[in-house]
């Protein structure tokens, strides 16, 4: 059997087992490289920051085409993700995925994740996730991480999906406006209204 061939039957038995366990109730399961992560509810705090920021860039999105979503399952080949916003057209009809678990990440505009405490956890968003969201080519992915020094936002541009790694990186200490610099929420601002204790 080839490498290619292997790592198929990999994929596809990742992919039975994450939807034999979805929904799994107050728990969200999601593939990351090559491993079925299951992560607890988050904790008050993360809870109200990705609850700042769907309520800020809804409004920022108000008058466009896109919508801020939470709660949504991201695939891309066999992969499963559910960051804590997801920027996506507001017709979701026709980015759904093969198997209509969730939406495909070619149509996915941005996502944004809340750091969750724990060494476990600040891995998988600083580092799995990053290569996941580069690999699937989501243009922006924003971490708000509470954990790094004073707590930083950063901005995430030019996915190269064969390396796996963002290009661009604008990364400011809280306290300091992120504005995202395309896409849909073009303009959006990441600042103390959103990352305040």
């Amino acid at each position: 059997m080839g490498e290619s061939s292997a790592q198929g039957v990999l994929d596809d038995f990742m992919w039975r087992a994450w939807k034999a366990m979805w929904p799994l109730d107050g728990l969200r399961p999601e593939i990351i490289d090559e491993a079925i992560e299951v992560s607890p509810p988050p904790p008050r705090r993360h809870g109200v920051v990705a609850n700042r920021l769907r309520q800020a860039s809804g409004a920022h999105l108000a008058d466009g085409g896109h919508a801020a979503y939470q709660g949504l399952t991201v695939i891309h080949h066999r992969k499963a993700w559910t960051p804590d916003l997801v920027i996506a057209p507001r017709d979701l009809d026709e980015l759904s995925d093969e198997e209509d678990l969730g939406v495909d990440a070619s149509g996915v505009a941005a996502v944004f994740e809340v750091v969750s405490p724990g060494r476990e956890a600040r891995s998988r968003d600083r580092e799995r996730k990053r290569r996941a969201y580069a690999r699937a080519g989501i243009p922006l992915y924003v971490m708000i991480d509470d954990f790094d020094g004073e707590g930083t936002v950063s901005v995430l541009t030019s996915p190269n999906s064969d390396k796996a790694v963002y290009a661009d990186e604008h990364r400011v200490p809280y306290g300091t406006d992120a504005v995202v610099p395309d896409g849909p929420v073009k303009g959006f601002v990441i600042g103390e209204a959103i990352t305040k204790a």
